[in-house]
């Protein structure tokens, strides 16, 4: 394991843009719901999770909470926190990848109570687990496929609601648990249920990469960085730098993005057309496309963000057929946008068309 500092940097990754894209927009916005990456061995995908974390900036923390809270949310604040607040000690702290090993037991995923101690004393003593520590960090699932069905249910759960939740014998304790969830598996060696794959916000596919240039920059760049780590991390310096900057603004614009209506009736048409089950779909495809709009510098959401959302929000949603590609379903969404997109200019045609009208007279 390499120290910290000596992390491979994320702009140095070849190739695998689709997979780069959906760790950044989940890093903008943790609220889509995390990422499944899907793929062989040795396709970067770890590589990419802990290049992630290098990349993004510092954050205040309170300091000596086990949770490391944000101090400026004061409604997010853990129940030790709430209790020293207001006033509470801050420092920085760089985020961090926590690992869920496979071999994980419940108690180590969500903390436990230790029920004595609340009998004999009447105050809650809580034991952290890996969902204390994923807190404002990145939570990192190798092979979350073969995990037990129901860690990876307390997982999504955690992930949608940004808090855990643990009650033992009638004693209940809850903290914050907002983070970025990366989940990946190699699909040889089975898949997940569609209950448990519905509740990841995006999805990539992966592939070895098949083109020989591409292939020969993969092992350059990879035998420059094994040769001297810091000369070659501080030659991409800028780049990173200019994406950690890219990143801030992108988050500082997201509020302000506008998803107009016939944006959203793009989106739930695109869902309609792929019958896609249940509303998730639309939702995050809504809170991707604005993602992509603020990645882009964008303060409202246009067709092509809703398009880009759809590769990645919809893929892993689609009712599955025998044999069936993923290659006709992006020839759908192209179908579905021309129908929506045509649709709509005539009616704003029309529009035009008796606005012209009513002013001849």
């Amino acid at each position: 394991m390499h120290q910290f500092n000596d992390i491979y940097p994320f702009s140095a990754i070849v190739g695998q843009e689709q997979m780069k894209k959906a760790l950044l927009l989940n890093a903008i916005n943790p609220r889509i719901g995390g990422v499944l990456i899907k793929g062989e061995k040795g396709t970067a995908k770890s590589t990419a999770a802990r290049a992630l974390a290098r990349l993004l900036p510092d954050r205040q923390v309170v300091e000596g909470c086990i949770f490391g809270c944000d101090p400026a949310d004061t409604k997010g604040l853990c129940p030790d926190c709430q209790k020293r607040a207001p006033g509470l000690p801050v420092t920085m702290a760089p985020m961090r990848v926590v690992e869920l090993p496979i071999s994980a037991t419940e108690d180590k995923v969500v903390g436990s109570l230790d029920i004595e101690h609340a009998l004999k004393k009447g105050e809650k003593k809580f034991e952290p687990g890996i969902l204390a520590q994923a807190h404002r960090n990145i939570l990192y699932v190798d092979e979350v496929n073969l995990l037990n069905d129901h860690i990876v249910d307390v997982l999504l759960d955690a992930a949608a609601m940004g808090m855990n939740f643990i009650e033992r014998e009638g004693v209940s304790y809850v903290h914050p648990a907002a983070f970025i969830l990366i989940g990946t598996m190699n699909p040889e060696e089975g898949e997940l249920r569609p209950q448990l794959l519905d509740r990841f916000g995006l999805c990539v596919d992966i592939e070895g990469i098949h083109d020989a240039e591409t292939r020969v920059e993969v092992i350059r760049r990879r035998q420059q960085y094994e040769e001297d780590p810091e000369s070659f991390i501080r030659a991409w310096e800028t780049v990173e730098s200019d994406l950690r900057d890219r990143i801030v603004r992108a988050q500082k614009l997201l509020v302000h993005v506008k998803v107009s209506d016939e944006m959203l009736k793009l989106i739930a048409q695109i869902c309609i057309d792929m019958a896609v089950d249940g509303h998730r779909a639309d939702i995050t495809m809504m809170k991707t496309a604005a993602t992509i709009a603020a990645y882009n510098g964008c303060d409202e959401v246009r067709p092509e963000d809703v398009r880009e959302a759809a590769g990645l929000v919809l893929a892993h949603r689609m009712r599955r057929r025998p044999f069936s590609g993923q290659q006709m379903d992006q020839r759908k969404v192209e179908e579905s946008m021309r129908r929506s997109q045509g649709a709509g200019a005539a009616a704003a045609g029309a529009h035009q068309h008796t606005h012209a009208h009513s002013h001849q007279h």
